[in-house]
């Protein structure tokens, strides 16, 4: 899943699922908590649980990240790669899976529409640029369903802008209140959605003032993107915080300096019953607490550009910032 798939989710409607989930390599969620054997602490650990992964770089190696402190605090810990929110979210209900790595605004919309209708994060969205007050709604939602929101930290991968280097050098932009003060005529490679979603072309006019005359419908950070950019075909493309490819296009991030993208901050969220103990809380507290958006954008480049496997470069970190045992 993409980050465009993180945010589309969250604004159209909860696709009712049935029957049995099946993970990465065609293994049952339920696998390992049948008997309740592992959960009974077997082999002298506290539990096992099941760290959910969605399917794109982020979300795998955080995972492995939450999975590595979890199994240093004493916990057997799996990880279930599942694709989607819609598939991945109904489990963790269920207990299926037990803590997933999330983003606070964008759960938060997506609980909005299974609570309130598909409808309501356009009409009466819970969501803002305010972490704290995110973060509470997304609580109140959850509460209801089982799940426990655990504190949100600095990191953040939310919807960002970006121009090339030698464009934003001729025009002296470091924010996108430079861009719209510029009153520079501006085309956005993004995804078609753009044309109407608050977070893009509209709320670059309104809140900016930008000049946006069209989007080119080459999707959100894609390769062709920011490669329309790079060679001036287009000014602005749409990508994310924690883009870790940037620099090789030759593109800089603008700050959203007036703050039009909700907090997606990263925030581990659990099964209440099963894995909403102190203790767990407490372990993925120190590395939520550690964890920066410029890590983020770090572990995405060694394994996305270096190749390092996820379990590789999640170790690396976690030992580098004394969070595991080396």
């Amino acid at each position: 899943m993409s980050r465009t798939s993180r945010t589309a989710g969250a604004v159209v409607a909860v696709i009712a699922l049935a029957g049995g989930l099946a993970a990465c390599g065609g293994d049952s969620l339920e696998k390992g908590k049948e008997g309740g054997s592992d959960r009974d602490g077997a082999d002298g650990l506290k539990a096992s649980l099941v760290i959910g992964s969605a399917g794109f770089t982020e979300s795998k190696v955080l995972a492995e990240l939450y999975a590595q402190v979890l199994s240093d605090a004493g916990y057997a810990t799996t990880i279930k790669t599942v694709e989607n929110r819609e598939l991945y979210e109904p489990a963790l209900e269920k207990g299926e899976i037990d803590v997933v790595p999330e983003y606070a605004a964008t759960l938060a919309e997506f609980l909005n529409a299974k609570a309130n209708g598909p409808k309501a994060p356009e009409k009466n969205p819970v969501a803002s640029s305010d972490v704290a007050a995110t973060f509470k709604a997304l609580q109140k939602l959850a509460e209801p369903r089982g799940l426990k929101a655990l504190p949100a930290g600095e990191a953040v991968d939310q919807n960002a802008f970006a121009v090339s280097r030698e464009y934003a050098e001729k025009n002296d932009l470091k924010t996108l209140s430079d861009l719209g003060e510029s009153k520079l005529k501006v085309k956005i490679a993004a995804g078609d959605e753009c044309e109407i979603r608050p977070f893009c072309a509209p709320g670059l006019k309104k809140e900016y003032g930008i000049d946006v005359t069209g989007v080119d419908p080459k999707g959100v950070g894609t390769p062709q993107a920011k490669q329309a950019v790079k060679e001036g075909a287009d000014q602005l493309v749409l990508t994310t915080t924690t883009d870790a490819t940037l620099e090789g296009f030759g593109l800089v991030l603008l700050e959203d300096d007036k703050k039009l993208q909700n907090a997606d901050n990263v925030l581990p969220v659990v099964n209440a019953k099963d894995a909403g103990t102190p203790e767990i809380a407490d372990a993925l507290g120190k590395l939520t607490k550690a964890l920066t958006t410029e890590d983020l954008v770090e572990l995405n480049r060694r394994i996305d550009a270096d190749r390092v496997k996820p379990v590789d470069a999640a170790k690396e970190y976690l030992e580098s910032k004394g969070l595991i045992k080396k």
